[in-house]
């Protein structure tokens, strides 16, 4: 039998990008850290990047074709689930739709010589970072040479705690992002990596695959899945990333599907992709 170069070439590029990922994505440690927002070089007027996720699908993370206002297929589906009047239907349609991660690229002091990294936060930091933003009194935290460092405190889930907490408290004093005697990070600032590098986009009909092995998992496609990261959870965000593929189950049989009729979940999907 002859090698399927093909996949084997697909399968490098996967573990490469995991690899570069795992080093260009910063995550705070328990305890404080300092950081400063820089510009981001692909677009240089706003360092946010608002990126939609579905976590836990076959134990493995995908980028929602919907970051980008373009159809989704586990998005369509879930719309279509909380369409048909169920509320069991409604309440599995929204564990299905994607969750907002926003990242912006960052560096870590104490850490310049790794280079810009990508600080990703939930909706809680978000929103308070534009707050800081906004406010005349500080204005662009991420300027160059006039922004401001920030400090993240991360808390562990503890003493009770149901989930971590992630606060930020921007320093009251400018001052250079970057030290001009500093080459290597100068150079750093200007060859940032294109974050979508790191989440690479599958196609509407891969995604598609995807989602149907996720309702109908078998054997073969179970021992295929590889775990990946797991889904985020700093405790800023309205709900929880991780979405159980056991919470959106496909109907045990046919029997069962044609006993709950067009409120069944095989039902939607079989009226959305095959009719």
């Amino acid at each position: 039998m002859a090698l399927d170069i093909s996949k084997l070439k697909s399968r490098l590029n996967s573990l490469s990008n995991t690899n570069q990922k795992s080093n260009l994505i910063w995550k705070p440690k328990p305890g404080k850290q300092v950081v400063r927002i820089v510009p981001y070089k692909y677009e240089p007027d706003n360092p946010f990047i608002e990126l939609k996720f579905h976590y836990n699908i076959n134990n493995k993370t995908y980028l929602s074709p919907d970051s980008f206002g373009r159809p989704d297929p586990i998005v369509e589906f879930s719309n279509r689930l909380k369409k048909t009047g169920s509320k069991e239907d409604w309440q599995m349609g929204r564990k299905m739709e994607p969750k907002m991660r926003t990242f912006a690229p960052v560096i870590v002091r104490g850490e310049e010589h790794e280079g810009v990294k990508f600080w990703g936060f939930g909706k809680q930091v978000y929103q308070e970072l534009l707050s800081i933003i906004s406010d005349p009194d500080f204005g662009d935290i991420t300027d160059l040479t006039n922004g401001r460092d920030i400090v993240v405190e991360f808390k562990t889930a503890e003493g009770g705690a149901s989930f971590p907490e992630t606060s930020i408290r921007v320093k009251p004093n400018v001052s250079v992002a970057v030290d001009p005697k500093n080459s290597q990070l100068l150079e750093a600032l200007k060859t940032q990596v294109n974050i979508l590098d790191l989440f690479p986009e599958l196609s509407y009909e891969e995604l598609k695959e995807v989602m149907d092995k996720w309702l109908n998992p078998d054997t073969e496609s179970a021992d295929a899945t590889v775990p990946t990261a797991a889904a985020p959870s700093d405790g800023d965000d309205d709900a929880p990333f991780a979405v159980p593929a056991k919470a959106v189950p496909a109907p045990s049989s046919p029997t069962a599907a044609k006993a709950k009729g067009k409120d069944s979940v095989e039902q939607a999907f079989d009226d959305l992709f095959n009719s």
